[in-house]
């Protein structure tokens, strides 16, 4: 049994910005090659953000200890102030630069949901100057969230050192990994974690013809059309929890592992760790920004008795 969750990943403030259109008015598929275009904005607010920041506040929401290890720069202080007050939250892991600003992240999202994303790496490049092996006890359960590349693969290599298990997120830095490095990271991990988009693209970069049956769970999530997770044969549909609004989809996905994490830590079976999942996310988009949704332990658990007509005991 794991007692705490080691949450690795990036530390950001998120730039957030939501236009009424949609990205196809703007982009001529046949013209992408001169791409020139411009969004005028509806919204816009500057958040505390970062996949780790993020996976970290929810498990704090749902009084899970977890450590935070990552990187961080010479502004950070009110971003600190704000993860000081989340418990059972240690943030002793994180290290912060003096001389750098933090990684920020600028996003555009449409009426559909869609986004894009540019990213400051700032402070996150000096994440590979931790040791993730000084924090890691023999119960640890690690995350690996999106990162500085090379930091993500050196983390990795402190977990399978260690004989620490982990949940290998590549999502964006699928491309910027070498194929010996990926593969490695994906071989080791004891779940893997992405959108479908992702998962396929994991496919194609390890030519794998359907998913591994070696005992690694497998999570894909699906957007509005919830998740699936699979370990070897068994296989596990998992619906959305109905949000009460849809605000802004930034965070979900971090929400959802979180949620999934919690789960995890105490055992419980897929499906519930899954549902677990759809609930955090849910949360998260009905309220603008990452770490703006707030719940008591409590009122978690009722509203997953409404959602899924089942008992949530941990």
């Amino acid at each position: 049994m794991f007692k705490r969750i080691v949450v690795t990943g990036s530390l950001a403030y998120d730039h957030i910005m939501s236009m009424p259109g949609s990205f196809s008015d703007h982009i001529m598929p046949d013209k992408i090659h001169i791409l020139n275009v411009s969004f005028i904005m509806q919204t816009f607010r500057r958040e505390f953000g970062g996949t780790a920041g993020n996976i970290a506040y929810s498990l704090a929401l749902l009084k899970t200890p977890a450590l935070l290890v990552a990187a961080a720069g010479n502004d950070f202080e009110d971003y600190s102030n704000h993860l000081k007050t989340l418990k059972p939250l240690d943030t002793s892991g994180i290290k912060v630069s003096r001389d750098i600003r933090t990684a920020q992240g600028f996003v555009t999202t449409d009426k559909n949901d869609n986004q894009i994303w540019g990213f400051y790496e700032g402070a996150m490049k000096k994440t590979k100057a931790i040791s993730l092996r000084k924090f890691l006890k023999s119960d640890d359960f690690v995350i690996i969230a999106p990162n500085d590349p090379a930091s993500t693969i050196k983390f990795v290599k402190d977990c399978v050192q260690k004989k620490g298990l982990y949940m290998f997120d590549p999502a964006f830095n699928i491309p910027h990994f070498n194929k010996k490095d990926f593969e490695f990271s994906i071989r080791h991990a004891s779940i893997v974690i992405g959108n479908d988009y992702e998962i396929e693209l994991i496919k194609r970069r390890l030519n794998l013809k359907k998913l591994p049956e070696n005992n690694q769970i497998w999570i894909t999530t699906l957007g509005h059309q919830g998740s699936l997770i699979k370990k070897n044969k068994n296989e596990w549909k998992i619906a959305i929890a109905k949000p009460k609004n849809i605000s802004d989809p930034t965070g979900a996905g971090d929400a959802y592992r979180a949620g999934f994490l919690a789960g995890f830590l105490n055992g419980l079976p897929m499906d519930i760790c899954g549902k677990m999942g759809s609930l955090s996310a849910a949360y998260a988009v009905e309220n603008y920004g990452t770490q703006t949704h707030v719940f008591k332990l409590s009122e978690f658990k009722s509203r997953f008795k409404k959602n899924f007509g089942l008992e949530l005991s941990f």
